[in-house]
């Protein structure tokens, strides 16, 4: 009965991220525009936008090979494995063996390789430039992740995500500066993971500041939308990523039952939406950077990342 639950809620814990995504991009557009002035759009148009775009054809060039077919699959599913390890409203679910943070960094990269490939598989200018780009950053960021879950493995004998949301929840670590170090670093790593400001503009398509989109110029049809519900489906596995580290608490077991999951559930609302409202305040005051400086910005948050770690090894191993 344990494993049919753990089933069940891994079943719907994949529905929820799958609806749950073009809704966390909604709200955050929303939110932003109000704080703004704007009325803003509904936080439901990305929904309709990916509807109206997964009824198009995609457009390929002429010297378009298979990358530009496959990728926009590829990424969208490794994006989608990703997310299903991330614990949402419930802990213990089917793939919580599986929910490493080494393998979750390692399908975000299988997908930002495959949307690298897809930008300059074509040949134009604009792709070349966003996918150099893009691998440039991953260069800081993917070490200052590994550094992270270095942090996170110290202080829980695991890299396993389910069991360090389960060690941080019970609170015997307590507070502590490499954490606090670990989760501003955690704070960047995502901003740039995502594309948003002040690393990326998501809004504009400006040569000298551009980085994911120009990757997608050639994306048309489908495939466009693939690609929009990877972005959608990589903020929100940040964001939840950051939720069951940072703040584990309101998930129930797996086998609790329909009423404690409903209840896991509105905390998790809660959490997401917060973390909504807070990176819609972020980006509403502050404004892009010089894409020159993004790896000033990477190269800090790999040193905060290392600085954790270094004080976690030496006050641990002075004990």
């Amino acid at each position: 009965m344990e494993g049919l639950g753990a089933l069940l809620t891994q079943l719907l814990h994949i529905a929820l991220m799958l609806a749950a995504a073009p809704l966390v991009v909604g709200v955050t557009r929303w939110l932003k525009a109000r704080m703004m002035g704007r009325r803003g759009a509904s936080p439901l148009q990305p929904l309709r936008d990916l509807d109206k775009l997964l009824r198009k054809r995609p457009v390929l060039a002429e010297n378009a090979s298979i990358v530009s077919e496959a990728a926009p699959y590829a990424g969208f599913a490794a994006c989608l494995l990703a997310i299903a390890l991330v614990p949402s409203f419930a802990r213990g679910m089917a793939f919580a063996p599986l929910s490493d943070l080494i393998l979750l960094a390692g399908l975000l990269a299988v997908a930002r390789i495959a949307l690298a490939l897809a930008g300059m598989d074509v040949g134009t200018a604009f792709g070349g430039l966003g996918a150099a780009r893009e691998m440039s950053f991953s260069a800081f960021a993917e070490p200052a992740l590994l550094l992270c879950v270095l942090t996170f493995a110290i202080l829980a004998g695991t890299t396993n995500l389910d069991l360090i949301t389960a060690t941080f929840r019970e609170g015997a670590l307590g507070l502590r500066v490499s954490l606090a170090l670990a989760g501003v670093a955690m704070l960047a790593i995502a901003v740039a993971e995502n594309a948003r400001i002040p690393v990326d503009n998501p809004a504009t398509h400006l040569e000298l500041t551009m980085v994911h989109e120009a990757m997608l110029l050639e994306a048309s049809g489908r495939h466009l939308a693939l690609w929009e519900y990877q972005s959608a489906l990589r903020l929100t596995l940040w964001l939840a990523l950051i939720a069951a580290i940072f703040v584990p608490f309101g998930a129930a077991p797996a086998g609790s039952g329909p009423i404690a999951w409903t209840l896991g559930l509105v905390a998790w609302a809660l959490k997401m939406g917060a973390l909504c409202l807070a990176l819609a305040v972020f980006e509403s005051a502050i404004a892009k950077m010089r894409v020159f400086r993004v790896p000033e910005f990477l190269g800090a948050a790999l040193l905060l990342a290392l600085l954790a770690a270094a004080l976690l090894f030496v006050s641990t191993g002075l004990a």
